[in-house]
């Protein structure tokens, strides 16, 4: 597997990427990454590269803006604002629509990549699930995503914001992204708030032709199976996998389940 680390100019906005080629020829989809809420090209870590290497796809990992090596966002707690096309302060509620309808697919058509297969894990598949609901895609997979906002998941990101403070969760952060505190920030922040506790996507679902699988720990302090479960009462085709003795990240915790249902959900999307 050829990894190639670069740097591409999205709306304005240097984003950290990374290509995966195969050794093998492959005709089908590319697969594109989208990171979690505190996540980056590096807090994936290999798996990826794994999942593409078995799949024989070839591959595009990115770290959103404030990520990563990503440009960071100009006072990223301060008022949310544009100042020369560029945004500046705290993400609104509506963050992951403008990832998912104004920055994926201008990143996909300047790299060529038409009808990939979207891989989200978290916020990534939140921003997977709506990009697949008013774009064309192969297919989409995701991992506990978010399709509305539940106590557990304030509970949960309430204690990383402790954690954050006057924990170790900093220090823990601070070797994947080039500046830590516009990463947790910009996250926390907008979760956190009064405007983001009336955020649901599930009625935007509809819109999804595409195969669709979605996985959930049953032990994620993040969400319950309301988030899976809500995706399945609004995409018949939808299939579902919850898995047993995992939390909210299923490919670091059941990566051969994670890796067989992928697998499986491929090579039907192929066929």
């Amino acid at each position: 597997m050829q990894v190639i680390s670069s740097q591409i100019d999205i709306l304005g906005i240097v984003l950290e990427t990374q290509t995966l080629q195969p050794h093998t020829a492959n005709a089908g989809p590319t697969l594109v990454f989208l990171h979690e809420g505190l996540g980056s090209v590096a807090l994936w870590r290999d798996w990826p590269a794994k999942l593409c290497k078995q799949l024989g796809c070839q591959g595009l990992v990115y770290s959103r803006q404030g990520y990563g090596q990503s440009a960071a966002t100009p006072d990223v707690r301060g008022p949310s604002r544009t100042e020369n096309g560029q945004r500046h302060g705290r993400l609104l509620p509506d963050y992951m629509h403008r990832e998912a309808l104004d920055v994926l697919p201008v990143l996909l058509k300047t790299l060529g990549i038409d009808h990939p297969v979207l891989v989200g894990h978290s916020d990534g598949g939140t921003i997977a699930l709506i990009h697949a609901s008013q774009h064309p895609v192969a297919g989409c997979i995701v991992m506990a995503p978010h399709v509305m906002v539940e106590d557990i998941s304030v509970s949960a990101i309430t204690a990383a914001r402790q954690a954050y403070e006057h924990g170790p969760l900093r220090q823990r952060l601070a070797s994947f992204h080039a500046d830590v505190d516009c990463a947790f920030w910009q996250w926390n922040d907008v979760w956190l708030s009064d405007a983001f506790r009336t955020f649901d996507i599930r009625d935007e679902l509809k819109g999804i032709q595409a195969p669709l699988l979605a996985l959930q720990g049953e032990d994620d302090p993040y969400g319950t199976m309301a988030q899976i479960d809500g995706i399945a009462q609004q995409v018949a085709h939808a299939q579902l996998l919850k898995i047993p003795s995992c939390g909210h990240s299923p490919h670091k915790d059941q990566p051969e389940a994670v890796a067989q249902a992928i697998g499986m959900f491929m090579s039907k999307l192929t066929a």
